[in-house]
């Protein structure tokens, strides 16, 4: 998002980690809209505008303007999976989170929060009895490790990633997708947002934090820097045709 000369002073684009922990511990009381974006989604670019606005009409409140995948530490603390994505802060607390392009909720949220400065929205609420608890079969470690390796072994390459080939929900997994198909190599996929047994298993079988994820004949070969990398030495087409 391009800044321009009608930016109000409550708008902040972050650069760093470090800014951005100072401006939410200057008033522990002030509400705070957190807007992670990126610039090659379409989406952002509509919520973007609808960000600035409601900057505008609620000068108490603080909008903290932050390019996800720049600032991928401040993403990864409030386990942002997918742009755009929005945290209500006040101070250091959680008022409510919004994913994806949905302006009549986070208007709404917003609203709600700054009219109450002394008392903490809660997030949901019911006068109703709780509903009977379900009895659900618990996934043992040994299961879900067969169920990952059977997902590693789908076909000869498999990407794990987020979103799908034709809508990608982040920037490394869109890149990687391209790589694959600019080197014409089939592959298989399987989006770990769909799965969080699957997401988190697959951090601790491969040994590696982060997604994508590249399989090759069921072992794991690398994420998007290292099969970048071996697209340019030529050991990724050396691995598939041998």
């Amino acid at each position: 998002m391009t800044a321009e000369t009608t930016t109000p002073s409550n708008f902040v684009v972050v650069n760093s980690a470090e800014s951005f922990q100072e401006l939410l511990a200057v008033d522990l009381q002030r509400v705070s809209l957190i807007n992670f974006w990126a610039p090659w989604a379409e989406p952002c670019k509509q919520m973007n505008e609808v960000v600035l606005e409601l900057a505008k009409k609620h000068p108490e409140l603080l909008v903290l303007h932050v390019q996800a995948e720049e600032q991928e530490d401040i993403a990864e603390s409030f386990t942002v999976e997918s742009v755009p994505s929005f945290v209500v802060l006040r101070g250091h607390t959680l008022l409510g989170r919004v994913s994806g392009a949905d302006a009549v909720k986070l208007t709404g949220l917003i609203a709600t929060n700054v009219r109450s400065p002394t008392a903490i929205a809660p997030q949901s609420h019911t006068n109703e009895k709780p509903a009977a608890a379900e009895v659900e079969e618990i996934e043992t470690q040994a299961q879900l490790d067969t169920r990952l390796h059977k997902l590693m072994e789908l076909d000869r390459v498999v990407l794990f990633m987020k979103g799908e080939p034709d809508a990608p929900r982040c920037g490394f997994s869109r890149k990687i997708v391209g790589i694959l198909r600019d080197q014409q190599v089939p592959f298989a996929h399987f989006d770990i947002l769909s799965d969080e047994s699957v997401r988190s298993g697959l951090k601790t079988l491969n040994n590696w934090p982060t997604f994508p994820q590249l399989i090759i004949n069921g072992d794991f070969v690398g994420g998007l820097d290292i099969v970048q990398e071996m697209v340019e030495n030529g050991e990724l087409k050396e691995i598939l045709e041998g």
